[in-house]
């Protein structure tokens, strides 16, 4: 059984996130968890395992969607106004750890 190592996660630490691209808007996307009536924002610890990971997400089929870098504490504001939690995931779409989106 592989076992993955927790990440310390400071303010400027650099997360991946998947965007929606609308034109020239841009929005980072969010899942929901309807089991626990849960909103939150998928992260990832790297790019690759962003990319793989997305194909386990729901997204809609006509949008288009990138893996773009964004600082943590500039994601957590995000959440915390957005109402949102933070998870990061692994390349299955699995939950690794909760971020608290208040610094």
């Amino acid at each position: 059984m592989r076992r993955e190592m927790k990440m310390i996660i400071k303010a400027d630490s650099w997360l991946y996130v998947v965007i929606q691209k609308m034109g020239v808007n841009e929005k980072i996307v969010g899942q929901t968890d309807t089991e626990h009536d849960l909103a939150y924002i998928p992260a990832f610890k790297n790019k690759e395992v962003a990319q793989q990971a997305m194909f386990h997400l729901q997204l809609e089929r006509k949008s288009k969607y990138e893996v773009q870098a964004v600082i943590y504490e500039d994601l957590a504001s995000h959440a915390r106004e957005g109402g949102f939690v933070i998870f990061v995931l692994d390349e299955e779409g699995k939950i690794i750890e909760r971020l608290p989106a208040a610094s």
